[in-house]
């Protein structure tokens, strides 16, 4: 079994028109090794220089919560770093403290992050990242991630922008307007993005998304991969905590305990009432 390797995902928020909020979203270039092709939120492995010490005179403390799952503080600010940093180099987006940075701003920031923020007097700003959930990639990959997703609000003046490399588009848009695009096969999301888009369909301001996150459930999420009959046949699902057919009977995450392969996309449903 392949041990998976830290990452970090940034959920960004934005309040929209009417009683709803947008999240940002970015389209995986096609011939990328991992979930080409699909829409994600900006995110990515944990590089080792997320946990340079340097750091820590440029940025603030990010939020205690789930540090039971981080190995110590360090660790946990290599998280909060990784998403930022992910998000800056995918999407063009930056929380930080000292001044507001505009899109012209990141478009002129080298590759040096930390040199950029530690000579202008700025901080990364950890706090404004709040704890959401916890997924790890299926023992039966050969590509595996241990996956933590913050919630932030977009920082003013910041609109975002796909780097067209790792990302090849990217939009502004209701979560529940992504989920119909999905559900009508018109765009590929992946298990972990479908339930967080699900959980912030159902929330109406940024203060009800943040209200959410601090209610979450921070226990890794692990999907196994089982065997799915039901009237359509046979079929493949990926089981998740609380799902009959899942090694964990404490349900983790809110909504339908499985992902059914139908047709090239993992759908969520409730297991066969036979099991």
């Amino acid at each position: 079994m392949v041990e998976p390797r830290d990452a970090s995902t940034l959920i960004v928020l934005r309040e929209g028109a009417g009683a709803a909020v947008e999240v940002f979203c970015v389209k995986r270039h096609e011939k990328s090794g991992f979930m080409g092709g699909a829409i994600v939120f900006p995110g990515g492995k944990v590089d080792s220089a997320d946990s340079d010490a340097a750091w820590s005179h440029c940025c603030t403390t990010p939020s205690r919560r789930g540090l039971e799952f981080a190995d110590g503080e360090p660790a946990l600010r290599a998280l909060a770093i990784a998403a930022c940093r992910e998000a800056f180099e995918e999407a063009k987006l930056l929380p930080v403290t000292g001044r507001a940075l505009s899109d012209d701003d990141l478009a002129n920031v080298s590759g040096d992050l930390l040199g950029y923020l530690s000579a202008n007097g700025l901080k990364l700003d950890l706090t404004a990242l709040v704890p959401f959930a916890r997924w790890v990639t299926p023992t039966v990959e050969s590509r595996r991630f241990d996956a933590r997703f913050f919630l932030t609000s977009a920082p003013p003046g910041q609109s975002g922008a796909h780097d067209n490399h790792e990302t090849t588009e990217s939009f502004w848009a209701r979560p529940a307007d992504v989920l119909d695009n999905f559900f009508r096969g018109q765009v590929q999301l992946a298990p972990p993005t479908e339930r967080t888009l699900e959980l912030l369909a159902s929330v109406s301001s940024i203060a009800g998304a943040h209200a959410l996150a601090n209610a979450s459930d921070l226990a890794p999420v692990c999907p196994e991969l089982v065997s799915h009959h039901d009237a359509f046949g046979e079929t493949l699902a990926l089981a998740l905590p609380g799902d009959p057919a899942h090694s964990i009977q404490v349900a983790r995450s809110i909504g339908k305990s499985r992902f059914v392969l139908r047709e090239g996309r993992w759908l969520p449903e409730d297991p066969p009432a036979n099991i």
